[in-house]
């Protein structure tokens, strides 16, 4: 036994062996082959459910006479008024009461009780309906109908009551009285199925025109499109049709501009298709469609074009399907009026169309979207508009004023100190030219220039004047453009080109001379050819080989030299090309003096450029080419072979932008001359070598 100073108070003295829980040892199913016989969970459960005692339920009691009855009333009423005294504000409680009391055929009660319960809570519906069932139920019509008159006085918008009423009045054929319920619930203004109620009630006793009076006080209280298409409809259905024509038109005074006005044109015009009308089913169609707002008119759109397809000849289905693709550009110039490609299709569309005053109002509309920022490149797509535009006046209306027009809103609105567009200045002017109107025209391009000036305006207006004769305008005008733009080449090529077919040598050579003295040129390569071409062209070789030279004294570019050197290589007159002994004499003389160029050029790249190797290696190819090929007979291939370098492939170290390194191979050209200064350093070395060698040895 353990001793007591194991005990744990906090476990009532007892020791924690006393405490183990002690299972039970698990015993090992030696046979496990399974049984005969098989208990299923179905067997289970129906075994359950027959041992299952039965429930214990209460005797029923049996009243035999009248004490014990009363008793039982006293009971029952006792219990019911505690329980109302407890919980006032159930009506559930109430409802019960009042039913037990109906039960017992206590109506006097039964009333009493239902009132009671209305003074606590009469907004309650449930309870006056349940009052008044009571009343139906037990026959007393006059208590129920006085219930029902009670309740829709004081609840006049709840609708169960007003039919429960009806419906009752109805049943009791008291269709006069029921007829009144409606009309005292009318002064209500109910919603749309009260009235559709009390039209249905009196055509149920084919009451039409009372039908038709009822439907125009509902159209009156509920002027909606749906309220308007029923009460057509009505009249359809009784075979009214100018009368149902009407309604549709009555509609359409008022709700033109309403929301689901679209329901009404659909339905209007489906009407007229019934009634065969197909001209004014065309016309609600075309007259809705350019009424209603473009976001609304989906069905409308599809409705018309199976319409065109079903009534229509081909003109027709075209129009409608051109509706169809006008509502979906409308659509996105609308999510977007700044999309000019949008604008441009639907234009091209009102164009094919044929419609000018539809294509100039979308034209309209279309250029009023004027760019949010003062930018060329948003104003690049807008302009074409304008000159669209123009053009659709010029070629197609044959407007000539609104043409003009036209180009002078165009070029008021672009805001030329910030940008312009040589473009429109151009078609302005040829506009006017072609209406032979050759004063405005130089109005709007010398506005241009004044402006805006631009290098194609001065081109354009130029080439006019040239057309035209007007040599001193032309002059005037290359002034101002070199003026405007001193560092032209091409317009100083041009100006003394012009002089040059004038017959003006000395004006084009002193032209020329202003020219190359500029400080700056945007291309003054182009400049000097133009100006040795013309001195070539004019035979003076003298001053263009002074040209050369001048020119190599300010660039010893590789081109120059080949240049120069073909000029002196074909620098003879054409009358001296005669197979005579002095022309071949001048021919040599040519070659010579082109060979002593390569040779100076060659110095120039050895001496002052000696890092230039392809060049110079370029330059002896073109001697050589020029040796087989130019000179033909007199040509000394051997002058340039032995100049001629060797190709060496080579590599180099080279540092990429992440700075690494690699290598890559490159073409290096190893001339004669170099080989001998480096056999050179070679023999010294080893002579140094040697020298070194033999000092260290008598040491």
């Amino acid at each position: 036994m353990a001793s007591w100073k194991d005990a744990d108070p906090s476990l009532g003295y007892l020791t924690r062996k006393d405490t183990e829980v002690k299972l039970p040892r698990a015993t090992r199913v030696k046979n496990k082959t399974p049984a005969p016989v098989q208990i299923t969970a179905e067997q289970i459960l129906r075994e359950a459910r027959e041992r299952q005692e039965s429930e214990i339920r209460p005797p029923k009691q049996k009243i035999t006479d009248p004490t014990e009855l009363g008793e039982y009333r006293l009971r029952k009423r006792k219990e019911f008024e505690d329980l109302i005294r407890r919980v006032r504000w159930n009506i559930g409680v109430w409802i019960k009461y009042a039913q037990w009391e109906e039960s017992q055929k206590d109506f006097k009660r039964a009333r009493s009780i239902w009132e009671r319960a209305l003074e606590v809570d009469y907004k309650n519906h449930t309870l006056w309906l349940k009052y008044a069932e009571v009343e139906m139920k037990n026959k007393f019509v006059n208590h129920a109908r006085n219930v029902w008159d009670r309740a829709v006085t004081l609840l006049p918008r709840v609708d169960q009551l007003w039919y429960k009423y009806i419906h009752m009045e109805e049943m009791l054929g008291n269709v006069a009285g029921a007829r009144q319920v409606f009309e005292r619930w009318m002064k209500w203004m109910p919603d749309q199925q009260g009235w559709l109620s009390y039209i249905k009630f009196e055509l149920r006793y084919n009451e039409v025109e009372r039908g038709r009076g009822i439907f125009e006080r509902f159209v009156q209280c509920h002027p909606r499109v749906g309220a308007w298409i029923r009460y057509a409809k009505f009249e359809m259905k009784n075979g009214e049709v100018v009368k149902a024509r009407n309604v549709y038109e009555k509609a359409l005074e008022k709700l033109a501009d309403d929301e689901e006005a679209e329901l009404l044109f659909v339905a209007f015009a489906e009407f007229e298709e019934r009634c065969k009308e197909t001209e004014r089913a065309r016309a609600i169609y075309k007259f809705a469609l350019d009424h209603i707002p473009k976001g609304r008119a989906e069905d409308l759109y599809r409705k018309f074009v199976a319409f065109e397809k079903q009534y229509g000849d081909r003109e027709g289905i075209e129009d409608a399907i051109v509706g169809k693709r006008r509502f979906q550009y409308e659509d996105e110039v609308g999510k977007s009026p700044t999309n000019y490609d949008s604008w441009f299709d639907y234009i091209r569309l009102e164009e094919s169309v044929g419609n000018k005053e539809r294509v100039r109002e979308v034209y309209e509309r279309a250029i009023a979207n004027v760019p949010p920022a003062q930018e060329k490149r948003l104003w690049q797509r807008y302009i074409y508009l304008w000159i669209n535009y123009a053009l659709y006046e010029e070629l197609d209306a044959g407007d000539m004023e609104r043409t003009r027009d036209v180009y002078r809103e165009c070029l008021n609105l672009i805001p030329h100190q910030k940008f312009s567009f040589a473009k429109i200045w151009l078609l302005a002017a040829q506009f006017e030219i072609r209406q032979l109107n050759l004063k405005a025209a130089r109005q709007i391009l010398g506005n241009a220039i004044g402006k805006a000036p631009k290098d194609k305006i001065f081109k354009k207006y130029i080439e006019i004047e040239l057309q035209l004769g007007n040599i001193d305008r032309c002059r005037k005008l290359y002034e101002k453009y070199l003026e405007w733009s001193p560092e032209n080449c091409y317009a100083w090529s041009k100006f003394a080109e012009l002089e040059r077919s004038l017959a003006e040598t000395d004006r084009a050579r002193a032209i020329f001379e202003v020219a190359i003295a500029q400080p700056a040129l945007d291309m003054p390569e182009l400049l000097w050819k133009a100006y040795i071409d013309f001195e070539t062209g004019e035979g003076e070789f003298d001053n263009a080989r002074a040209l050369y030279k001048r020119l190599l004294d300010r660039t010893k570019h590789l081109k120059v030299w080949m240049s120069y050197a073909e000029f002196e290589a074909t620098a003879i007159n054409k009358g001296d090309l005669d197979e005579t002994e002095e022309a071949l004499e001048q021919k040599k003389q040519c070659i010579q003096r082109a060979r002593r160029v390569f040779e100076e050029a060659l110095n120039y790249f050895r001496s002052s450029a000696s890092d230039l190797k392809e060049e110079r290696a370029m330059l002896l190819e073109k001697w050589l080419n020029m040796e087989t090929t130019a000179f033909g007979e007199l040509g000394d291939v051997s002058l340039v072979q032995s100049k001629l370098p060797k190709k060496l492939k080579k590599r180099r170290h080279v540092t990429t932008e992440d700075g690494s390194t690699r290598i890559e191979e490159y073409i290096d050209y190893l001339f004669p001359d170099e080989t001998q200064t480096t056999n050179l350093k070679i023999l010294e070395a080893a002579y140094k070598w040697k020298k070194q060698k033999l000092s260290s040895g008598d040491d």
